[in-house]
């Protein structure tokens, strides 16, 4: 794809792409992290019935394991969703798939799993000191967050 005859997809619909992508991992992440949490909270209930509550190494060892646990599955389940979908052959999340939009190389190919990778961490970067890293994408010559720039990556619109 040309460079010239690419349209590149703008801050808000890259915005709404991304809620959409948010909704969809909470509830998937809900589905699947819920019944873990009943365990953890079931099992604190149970220890919280004696008598005398004296919070045991063992009870906080594992609630800080649950914890980070939680976390460390949620970040895996958002790295795998992200990095397959802009890797694959469509190019977006479901988000950016209703958005009509699609991540590309600076040429306009698709993405590597790799490179859709170091976008995905590249996205803590951006997070960084107010999302200034994202709110760069309507500022920038191609529309393009601190991510992209380090990903050499670009999102544009789907042709219609």
């Amino acid at each position: 794809m040309e460079e010239q005859a690419m349209s590149y997809a703008g801050f808000w619909k890259r915005f709404v792409a991304y809620v959409i992508d948010s909704i969809l991992l909470v509830t998937i992440q809900f589905v699947i992290l819920a019944p873990m949490l009943a365990v953890v909270g079931l099992g604190m209930f149970a220890h919280g019935l004696s008598d005398e509550f004296d919070p045991s190494v063992a009870l906080i060892f594992a609630i800080v394991s649950a914890y980070l646990g939680i976390i460390f599955l949620s970040i895996f389940l958002q790295w795998l969703y992200f990095s397959l979908m802009e890797s694959s052959s469509r190019g977006a999340t479901i988000g950016k798939m209703v958005m009509g939009i699609r991540v590309t190389d600076m040429q306009g190919n698709r993405i590597s799993f790799g490179r859709a990778t170091g976008r995905y961490f590249g996205k803590i970067l951006s997070s960084l000191v107010l999302m200034i890293g994202y709110i760069m994408a309507g500022f920038t010559e191609r529309k393009q967050a601190l991510h992209d720039l380090l990903a050499n990556t670009l999102v544009i619109n789907q042709r219609m």
